[in-house]
């Protein structure tokens, strides 16, 4: 047996879910600018929509470190390393409203700052 019920009432229905738990924002980025102005501009679009916002919360951040000869035949014990860092951040929205989530699906990010999105 299916049931095959109109679009507003499924939309309704996942809204209301929405709105009764916990939004959790990752975002992930080598640049730690990025990442700290992408976590303001979400926390100022979600507290503009009503609805309560903690962090954005600094994650530690993960550094690769490669090591590489500094010649391609001799010379071992010359070596030259490069780091690479990754900065994340984390935000949690609670008692979200319909329109909290349609700020978010309108906002715009640059696209150097990696969003993960949990409900």
């Amino acid at each position: 047996m299916t049931l095959s019920l109109p679009l507003y009432l499924i939309i309704n229905v996942l809204i209301k879910k929405i709105m009764s738990q916990k939004i959790r924002i990752k975002l992930k980025s080598y640049d730690h600018n990025l990442v700290d102005k992408s976590a303001e501009k979400i926390v100022r679009t979600v507290k503009a929509t009503g609805a309560i916002v903690s962090g954005p919360i600094p994650l530690p951040t993960h550094k690769r470190i490669f090591t590489v000869n500094r010649s391609t035949f001799v010379n071992k014990k010359s070596r030259e390393q490069f780091e690479l860092s990754s900065y994340k951040r984390l935000i949690d929205i609670y008692s979200s409203t319909a329109k909290t989530v349609d700020a978010l699906m309108k906002l715009e990010l640059p696209s150097g700052v990696e969003v993960e999105i949990k409900v």
